[in-house]
């Protein structure tokens, strides 16, 4: 399966961000995420599923100095993208680390199919195809929000392939539409995603993911989410976004952490009150979700080989709100603990 490195043009950048910038919701990008610039080389991976041609965007980053011979794969979250794992990758690398981050399917710089089935199982068997492309056999997975989900899918999909799993504050630690969160079609979806807006975004991380708190540099990440969604591939990116809302909703993996059979890591900001579909649902069911001072600690219990790190007072985004602290914890737990070989 071909791998091509895609060709990131300085004067295409500055021609499709530049007459923007002064529009009152930031840049705009194209549908694959054109004009945003990542912290790492972006390649491409062209491979064949349900039917079409399709290319997931990655970062493929080798240890600095002495390597230690391991490699780890990042899954981003919903509302982010391997570019948002800039100061893992490095982190990581400098440690020793090769580090794999790629985009998944309907996601930032990877393709936006018209017609997707999608499933956890789709994306974990994507990115295994991938992995495979680039000769990996194993390796530690670190998945983030719904990354986390994703991971939790592919460990158990492919648990011989794992060494080892760690999940920073990942949604799926409890089954909302169990607990009587009403369901949204995905038409209903896509009409919220055709109205996102930067203000928009930026008040509900503000609110869901930072505890009422901001710093400045989130505002990169912000507009890159909001930049995809009001670009030139608009009804594209909000129609794979509808899509994959669904199955975030629809499949959960809350009932399977117990059959996980490799060392297992939760980084939880306490903070965080993400919950998918919160905003509609009745004020009983929206009281007791999103709890992640207490999920934490209770999906802790359910997995077999788990560690549990806590940063109180932090949000959804432990990795991006602390680094350094961040880094330091996961970095103690991949180097003591023994991976599966």
């Amino acid at each position: 399966m071909p791998l091509t490195l895609s060709r990131w043009l300085p004067g295409l950048l500055l021609t499709a961000a530049l007459p923007s910038l002064a529009h009152a919701e930031g840049p705009e990008y194209g549908p694959e995420l054109q004009g945003f610039e990542y912290p790492y080389t972006v390649k491409h991976f062209a491979f064949e599923s349900q039917g079409q041609s399709l290319q997931m965007g990655y970062m493929d980053v080798a240890a600095e100095g002495k390597t230690n011979g391991r490699t780890v794969v990042l899954m981003h979250g919903k509302n982010f993208c391997g570019a948002t794992w800039d100061t893992s990758i490095k982190a990581l690398s400098e440690a020793g680390y090769r580090v794999i981050a790629p985009d998944q399917i309907g996601f930032c710089t990877s393709s936006k199919p018209e017609h997707y089935q999608y499933t956890f199982q789709q994306l974990a068997t994507n990115t295994q195809q991938l992995l495979k492309a680039l000769g990996i056999q194993k390796a530690t997975l670190l998945g983030h929000s719904t990354g986390g989900m994703l991971a939790t899918r592919y460990a158990l999909q492919y648990p011989e392939q794992v060494e080892q799993l760690a999940m920073v504050n990942p949604i799926g630690l409890e089954d909302w539409k169990a607990l009587g969160v009403p369901y949204r079609t995905v038409d209903q979806w896509n009409e919220r995603e055709l109205k996102v807006t930067a203000q928009g975004i930026r008040d509900y991380e503000r609110s869901t993911y930072y505890d009422g708190r901001w710093k400045p540099e989130y505002d990169r990440w912000v507009d890159m989410y909001a930049g995809l969604a009001k670009g030139p591939g608009k009804t594209l990116v909000a129609w794979n976004s509808a899509l994959i809302y669904d199955m975030i909703f629809t499949q959960p993996v809350y009932y399977e952490f117990k059959n996980l059979k490799m060392p297992t890591l939760l980084l939880i900001g306490t903070s965080d009150t993400t919950a998918i579909g919160k905003d509609i649902a009745p004020p009983e069911v929206k009281a007791k979700i999103g709890h992640y001072d207490v999920l934490g600690k209770q999906v802790a219990k359910l997995i077999p080989h788990s560690t549990l790190v806590e940063f109180p007072g932090m949000g959804h985004a432990p990795q991006m709100e602390e680094p350094a602290k961040f880094h330091q914890a996961l970095l103690a737990w991949l180097n003591k603990t023994n991976p599966v070989r």
